[in-house]
C-alpha cells in the first residue's frame, strides 16, 4: 500500500476546494492500495478515445470526467459496450454533447475509455463516515437496486480479515454468493481482501468522507470495482478527544464509591428535590458524609447545613445538584474551586428544554476544573453496595448483580418498577439524561471492573461516541453481558444525499450492525430488556449449539421450535442412541426426535426422567421445557421436581441453561415464581418469551468467544 501516492492525490484536491475525486484520481488511489479495478485511460480528444480503446481491446465503457459533475449516469454521461473505431468517436461526441447540456459551467476533463467488465455477482463495497460511529464499512447487493434492496451490512473502520469474512457471510443474499444450483460462486477471500482493504484506506486517511465502489462484479475469478466515487472532506479533521481509561475510573470510582456527598439545594420542606434526595442518602443508609448546602439553614436533617460547597471541611466526591438550572453555573463553579472531581445534575432546562446555551457553559466549566457530570435533567442515580441512593425516587435496596441506565426519566421509573415487581436485584440504576458529559462508555468502563456487576442493560436514545462506546462494550462483552434497548429505530438523521453508501447508512441498519459487532444483546422492546437483564446472569453459558425441547403438549412444541428458528437457535438432531433413549421414557403415542413430545397425561416421573436423561447426556448443551397443566402433574409438583433435578446436576459440575414454558391456570405463575428463584427461567402463558431469553444468552455466549 502507496499511501504516499494518496496522500498527493487527496492534498491536490482539497488545496483545489474539490470535495469530490474524478475517476483517474479514484483509480490511482485503488492503484495504490491494492483495489483491483479495470484497465483505464483519459482521452481529451476523439481521436485519443479511439486509440486508447484499440489499446485494452474489446468493448469498452466511455464516462465522462468533470469535478462538477459526480452523477455521470444522470448527466448522460455513460455509454456501455462501445467497440469499433466508429462507434468510441461516436460515444466521445455524445458524451461530451450530454455533459454540457447537463451542465454548461462545468469544468470538462475528458472522457473515462474503461475496460468493459461484467459477469458474476454485482456487490457494493463502500465507507461512509457516520456522525456517531465514525468510519463505517458497508459490504451488500450492488447494482442499481442497491438502495431498493438494501441487502447490506455495516461494520467499524478499521477491521480484519475475519470481519471482513463476516460481512460477506451477513447479507440476506450470501447463499447466492456461495453458488446455488450448480453455480460455483464467487471467490469470498478476493471480497473480503477488497472491503479490508477499504477499511484500512479511510482509516489512513480520515479526510476521506464516503467511498464507493459500485459495482463490483465478483466471480469465482476474484472481484473488480466497475466504478469508483470519492468523495473527502474539505475543512479541518479532528479526532475526538477521548480519555484514558484510568482517568475514567479514577473520577468513576469516587462519584460510584464517595466517602462525602454534598447535596446542594438540600431542603427541610417536603415536597423538595432537595428534600428527596437528603432523605433518601439518609435513609437508605449511606455510610459516608451527607453535606447539605443551603444559605438559608443553619441544620438540615440533623445535619450542618452550609452556604457553599467552600465551607465544607475536609473533601468532596460528589456533589449532586437540586437547584434550578440558571444557578447551576455559580455552583458548578463553586465545586470546581473546591476540587470537587463528580458532579449529579438533577435540574431539567438545559438543551432538553432548546437552552443549548446553558448547557455549553456548564460543559466548559466542567473542562475548565476536570469535574465530571452526569446529566443534567436526570433523576440521579442508585448504586447499592454503597447504599447510596442519590436521587428524588423511591429508593431502592434490593442487591444484585445487575446494572441498569437510561437516558429517560420515565423509563427510569419503569427499571425501578419492574425491579421491584420481581425482586430483582440490583447494582445499579444510573440516569443519564442530557449526557452533557458522562455517557455509556464511561459507565460501562466501570462496570466492567465492578464484582458487584454481572450485566448491564442501558436504554439509549443516541450515543454520543459511538467508537468509545464500542471499544468499552467489546472489552465487557469478553466476561459480563451488555443489553441494549436503542430507541428511535426509523430515523438517525439525514446523509450525503446521493452517495449509495451514504444513503444506506441512513437507517437503523447501521446501529444493529454495529452493535452486534460490539458484542451486546439488542433487546426489541423495554420489556425485553428488563427480562433479559434479569435472566441473564441467572444461567450458566451454554457450551454448544444443541438445543433440545421436551414438551407435554405438542402444539406448544411447535411454537418453541418457531421461536428457536427466530431466535438463531440450533434445535439438535438427536441421533438414533438419544432417541432411543428418550424413547423408553414415553409412551408409545408420544413422539421423540426433536421436539420430545411426552404427552400431557404423563405423570411427574415422565417429565422427571427425560430431564435427567437431557442434562445428564453432554451431547445436549440446553433444554427448553414445554409444561401443560394437568390433575396428573400440578404445575407447583413440575416446578418443584424441574427445580431439584436441576439443582442436583449443578452440585455434580454439570450446569446448563434450562427455560421453561408454562401453559395452564393461574397456579403457573406462582410456579414460575419459584422456578425463577431457583435460577430456571420460566414464563407463564408464553412460548416466545423463555426462548427469547435463550436466544439473548446465547448471542452472547458467541459473541464472547465462549462457543
Amino acid at each position: 500500500m502507496d499511501q504516499s501516492i494518496v496522500r498527493e492525490i487527496l492534498d491536490k484536491v482539497r488545496a483545489e476546494g474539490r470535495d469530490a475525486l474524478t475517476a483517474p484520481e479514484g483509480k490511482r488511489i485503488c492503484d495504490a492500495y491494492g483495489i483491483p479495478t479495470p484497465r483505464e485511460a483519459l482521452a481529451t480528444t476523439a481521436d485519443e478515445a479511439v486509440a486508447l480503446a484499440g489499446e485494452i481491446g474489446g468493448p469498452v465503457v466511455c464516462k465522462i470526467v468533470s469535478p462538477q459533475i459526480l452523477h455521470k449516469t444522470e448527466a448522460g454521461g455513460v455509454i456501455v459496450g462501445v467497440q469499433g473505431a466508429s462507434a468510441v468517436r461516436e460515444a466521445f461526441d455524445k458524451i461530451v454533447a450530454n455533459a454540457k447540456a447537463y451542465n454548461a459551467s462545468a469544468n470538462i476533463t475528458g472522457v473515462l475509455v474503461q475496460q468493459l467488465v461484467g459477469g458474476g455477482q454485482e456487490v457494493i463495497i463502500g465507507a461512509t463516515t457516520d456522525p456517531t460511529f465514525g468510519k463505517v464499512v458497508a459490504f451488500g447487493l450492488g447494482g442499481v437496486l442497491v438502495e431498493v434492496l438494501k441487502d447490506v451490512t455495516f461494520r467499524l473502520a478499521p477491521l480484519d480479515l475475519a470481519e471482513a469474512v463476516s460481512m460477506v457471510d451477513s447479507i440476506g443474499a450470501a447463499e447466492v454468493l456461495h453458488g446455488v444450483r450448480g453455480d460455483s460462486g464467487v471467490d469470498l477471500g478476493a471480497l473480503a481482501s477488497v472491503i479490508q482493504r477499504v477499511s484500512t484506506l479511510v482509516t489512513d486517511f480520515p479526510e476521506i468522507r464516503e467511498f464507493d465502489l459500485n459495482p463490483v462484479f465478483a466471480s469465482a475469478d476474484g472481484a473488480i470495482a466497475a466504478d469508483v466515487r470519492i468523495l473527502v472532506e474539505t475543512g479541518e479533521v479532528a479526532e475526538p478527544v477521548r480519555p484514558s481509561r484510568e482517568e475514567i475510573l479514577r473520577v468513576m470510582n469516587r462519584l460510584m464509591n464517595p466517602r462525602s456527598v454534598a447535596v446542594i439545594g438540600a431542603s427541610d420542606t417536603e415536597g423538595k428535590i432537595g428534600n428527596s434526595v437528603m432523605k433518601n442518602l439518609v435513609d437508605g443508609g449511606y455510610a459516608g458524609e451527607i453535606h447539605p448546602i443551603n444559605p438559608k439553614a443553619d441544620e438540615i436533617m440533623g445535619r450542618k447545613a452550609h452556604a457553599s460547597v467552600g465551607d465544607i471541611p475536609g473533601e468532596v466526591d460528589v456533589a449532586v445538584f437540586a437547584i434550578p438550572a440558571k444557578f447551576v453555573p455559580g455552583a458548578l463553579t463553586e465545586c470546581g474551586e473546591k476540587g470537587v472531581p463528580a458532579a449529579v445534575l438533577i435540574p431539567s432546562g438545559f438543551a432538553e428544554t432548546g437552552n443549548q446555551e446553558l448547557q455549553d457553559e456548564i460543559v466548559a466549566i466542567g473542562k475548565r476544573y476536570g469535574i465530571r457530570m452526569l446529566g443534567p435533567n436526570i433523576y440521579g442515580y442508585y448504586y447499592t453496595p454503597q447504599n447510596l441512593c442519590a436521587t428524588f425516587c423511591t429508593p431502592y435496596d434490593v442487591r444484585g448483580g445487575v446494572a441498569l441506565t437510561s437516558q429517560s426519566g420515565g423509563i427510569g421509573m419503569a427499571i425501578l418498577g419492574f425491579s421491584r415487581t420481581t425482586k430483582m436485584g440490583v447494582s445499579a440504576i444510573v440516569g443519564l439524561g442530557n449526557k452533557s458529559d458522562v455517557d455509556e462508555d464511561d459507565l460501562l468502563t466501570f462496570f466492567e471492573q465492578d464484582d458487584n456487576t454481572q450485566c448491564v442493560a442501558m436504554h439509549l436514545e443516541d450515543l454520543k461516541d459511538g467508537r468509545a462506546f464500542v471499544s468499552a462494550a467489546q472489552r465487557m462483552t469478553k466476561t459480563k453481558p451488555v443489553v441494549v434497548l436503542k430507541a428511535g429505530r426509523t430515523d438517525l438523521g439525514a446523509r450525503a444525499a446521493g452517495s449509495h453508501t451514504g444513503a444506506l447508512a441512513g437507517d437503523d441498519k447501521v446501529y444493529d450492525d454495529i452493535l452486534r459487532q460490539a458484542g451486546v444483546v439488542r433487546a426489541p422492546g423495554l420489556n425485553e430488556m428488563l427480562e433479559y437483564a434479569r435472566s441473564l446472569p441467572l444461567m450458566p453459558a451454554p457450551k454448544g449449539e444443541n438445543v433440545v425441547i421436551i414438551t407435554g403438549a405438542g402444539g406448544s412444541g411447535v411454537l418453541l421450535s418457531d421461536a428457536c428458528v427466530d431466535n438463531g437457535l440450533s434445535l439438535m438432531d438427536i441421533p438414533p442412541d438419544l432417541d432411543e433413549a428418550f424413547r423408553r421414557f414415553i409412551p408409545p403415542f408420544g413422539a421423540a426426535g426433536n421436539p420430545i413430545d411426552i404427552t400431557g397425561g404423563e405423570p411427574p416421573s415422565t417429565y422427571e426422567a427425560t430431564i435427567r436423561l437431557g442434562l445428564s447426556d453432554p451431547r445436549i448443551h440446553a433444554l427448553i421445557l414445554g409444561y401443560w397443566h394437568t390433575i396428573v402433574t400440578p404445575p407447583m409438583v413440575f416446578a418443584e421436581l424441574t427445580a431439584r433435578v436441576v439443582e442436583e446436576f449443578r452440585a455434580k459440575g454439570i450446569d446448563k441453561p434450562v427455560v421453561a414454558s408454562l401453559a395452564g391456570d393461574t397456579e403457573v405463575e406462582k410456579a414460575c415464581e419459584y422456578l425463577f428463584d431457583h435460577k430456571v427461567i420460566a414464563y407463564p402463558y408464553t412460548t416466545e418469551r423463555p426462548v427469547a431469553v435463550l436466544g439473548a444468552k446465547y448471542q452472547w455466549a458467541r459473541a464472547a468467544g465462549l462457543l
